[in-house]
Order: structure tokens, then sequence, then C-alpha cells
């Protein structure tokens, strides 16, 4: 085995230098670390450090940067690499961005489980593989765990901590505190289940959501607003089930009240769809007419989504409950 990484304080490697690789390294410089941004592709690891950059100094004039130091502070935490080992030198946590590929993934984690001590905490942004199938086999995994981020992190702090059977309890605990610490909403999940949480909940959405247009019940621009001005918008402060109970005198008295209602429709519910075919070619069309597919509208389109979010999430760091 590998000699141990030097413990240096406050290192963290960002393995995957792509967007949400970005938003971690702008996370974790935020709260003060150090941090090494690793990819294969020297220009990919430039080009990844000129937009961090460009966005930092944006974030700034607009009153938008996270934590205590400016943007040139920050970004003198921030160094880039292509050499893995050089990367995760120093580190006390590596967090894997690579694309969602389980075999590319699998390859990366037991380079890095030969190479890491036993004080690292390795973790995977992945967003539906099983910590089970990526880090069955690891000589350290009690050490890995999947912290999977919502798109995009910088702005949606929600973090789903998915431990492996043989995770170690103080590396859950352990990279929870450090979640708090950058400024990020971690979730603890028990067990690994596919899809996690937020995807199941997700997906179970988008599934009711694309029957209902399929079926000619609504048009794919007022479904939208069913969740924008309706759900979405007491969603974006309390769960569903808080919801359930504000919306009754308690969860007992909901259940009491509208369990068999609930029943009813949820037994009318119809198959998975299969996302294709006219449907998706009728809701294309939709949402085409509001956002033009091509690069520069659906970039401008995101940029706006995201000064959405900034500006949510001071509103509900203003309106926390005492």
């Amino acid at each position: 085995m590998a000699s141990p990484a030097s413990s240096a304080p406050g290192g963290v490697a960002v393995v995957g230098s792509g967007l949400i690789g970005r938003s971690w390294a702008m996370l974790f410089a935020s709260a003060g670390f150090k941090v090494k941004l690793y990819d294969i592709e020297p220009r990919q690891v430039t080009h990844a450090l000129d937009s961090i950059r460009k966005e930092m100094k944006s974030l700034e004039q607009s009153g938008s940067l996270k934590g205590s130091l400016g943007a040139e502070g920050q970004l003198s935490l921030i160094s880039g690499c292509s050499d893995i080992r050089e990367a995760v030198e120093g580190a006390l946590h590596v967090q894997e961005c690579v694309p969602e590929n389980l075999e590319l993934k699998k390859q990366l984690f037991a380079q890095l489980d030969g190479i890491v001590g036993d004080q690292v905490v390795l973790s995977s942004s992945s967003s539906c593989l099983l910590p089970s199938r990526l880090f069955s086999g690891l000589v350290h995994v009690k050490q890995c765990l999947v912290v999977h981020p919502v798109n995009p992190p910088y702005y949606v702090p929600l973090v789903e901590l998915v431990p492996h059977p043989e995770t170690a309890p103080a590396t859950v605990d352990r990279t929870y505190a450090l979640m708090r610490k950058i400024g990020q909403s971690p979730v603890k999940l028990t067990k690994e289940v596919d899809g996690f949480a937020l995807n199941r909940l997700q997906y179970a959405v988008i599934s009711e959501a694309w029957r209902l247009v399929e079926e000619g019940v609504v048009s794919p621009g007022d479904l939208d607003l069913v969740m924008s001005d309706g759900l979405g918008m007491r969603y974006a402060f309390i769960g569903p089930l808080e919801t359930m109970h504000l919306n009754a005198e308690g969860m007992l008295s909901y259940c009491d009240r509208y369990s068999e209602g609930m029943k009813h429709v949820l037994k009318t519910f119809g198959p998975i769809p299969e996302f294709s075919g006219a449907a998706a070619e009728k809701v294309h069309q939709a949402m085409c007419v509001k956002v033009p597919d091509d690069p520069e509208h659906l970039a401008a389109r995101r940029e706006w989504r995201d000064r959405c979010l900034m500006r949510l999430a001071r509103l509900k760091s203003q309106l926390q409950p005492q």
C-alpha cells in the first residue's frame, strides 16, 4: 500500500473540472479551504480556473459571493493540477466529479485507493450510482461515501450523504460537519436506495407531470405553472411532510381527513411513461417556445435561474425561524 498522503490541514482535492467540480471548488474555497482542482487534461484545468475566476468576480460585483474572503482571496486558495498524486497530497477530503460512468468512476476510486492514507474521505458526486457498486473491494471502503449535490451546487445547498454498507459512521459524521462548514445543507441517508432521496421524489413528480401532458389534461406550460406558482412556492420553504402537518391540525388530523382521497387518486396513476415519441416532441416544442434549445438561449436561461436561486437563498436565510 502506498504511504499515506500528507495530513496538512484544510486540504481538499476536487477530481474533475467540469461544472460540478468547479462549483465544489468554489464552495470549499469560500470556507477557507485550500483546493486542488484535478483533471487529466491540463487544458481543461486552465479553462476551469478561468471560468471560476470570471464567476467569482461576477458574484463579488453583484454582492453574491459566499464566504468572508473576497474573490482574490478565495481564488488564491484554488490551484489546478493534472497529476492525481499531487492533487490528493495533503487532502483530507476528496470530491470526485468525473462523468456519470460506473467503470470510469470505479477505475478512479481504485487508483485513489492505492494513493490515500487512512484519514482521507473519498466521496463521489454521483447522482444515481449506488455506493455498493462504486466502492466494493476497496481497501479504504470505510472512508467512502456518495456526496451528491444538487445542480448547480453553489446556488442550491442540499447535499445527500449516502454510505456504502461498510462506510464507517465517523466518515458520515465528519463529512456532514464539513458540508455544514461550507454552507451546504447535508441530509443523511441511512442506507443506499436507487435514485437516493432527491431523484426518487423528482422522478415521481416528472412521471406524473408527463402523464398529465401526454393524456391532454394540461398543457406543458400550465403544468410547469402548477409547480412554479403552486407547489414550488411553499416547497421552497417547507417540505411535503410539514405541509401535511400544517394543512390540518397536525399530521394525524391530516391523515384522518385526507388519506382516503389520496389513496383514491394514487390508484389512478398510470404506468411509467416512455419519455419518447409524440409526447416528447410535444413537450420539446412547448419548451422551445419558451426557451429555444440553442446554446446561447439555454445558457442565458440558466444564468437567470441561478440569479433567481441566489435571491431565493438570501430570502430564505432572512426568514429562518428563530
